[in-house]
């Protein structure tokens, strides 16, 4: 695996965002939308999880988003964060999450 310089890392923004509604992506099963706040802002987020988890696991609950990627439209739906999750299998994937509860849009270091 290629190494990085810690600078290049710096310029990912990760913040904790709360999900305040998520639906599931009209004719794509494994899509989610998800709105989540930041604090200062808000933005809207694909999640490719709906094969493992229904909406309602995402609302109201803290997560880790990358927030400064660029935007991508997905199956119509414009993607403007990337929710961050370890993978241990196509079927099994945990969304990562703050170990308490921490204000919107905190940053991730």
């Amino acid at each position: 695996m290629p190494e990085v310089d810690f600078s290049e890392f710096q310029r990912l923004d990760i913040r904790i965002g709360r999900v305040i509604s998520a639906e599931r992506v009209e004719g794509a099963a494994r899509l989610l939308k998800l709105i989540v706040d930041f604090g200062e802002f808000k933005r809207q987020s694909v999640a490719g999880l709906g094969h493992i988890y229904e909406p309602e696991d995402f609302i109201g609950r803290e997560f880790a988003f990358v927030v400064n990627l660029k935007p991508k439209k997905i199956r119509g739906v414009m993607s403007e964060c990337m929710l961050l999750a370890a993978v241990i299998s196509e079927n099994d994937v945990v969304p990562l999450i703050p170990q308490r509860e921490v204000p919107a849009g905190c940053k991730v270091l």
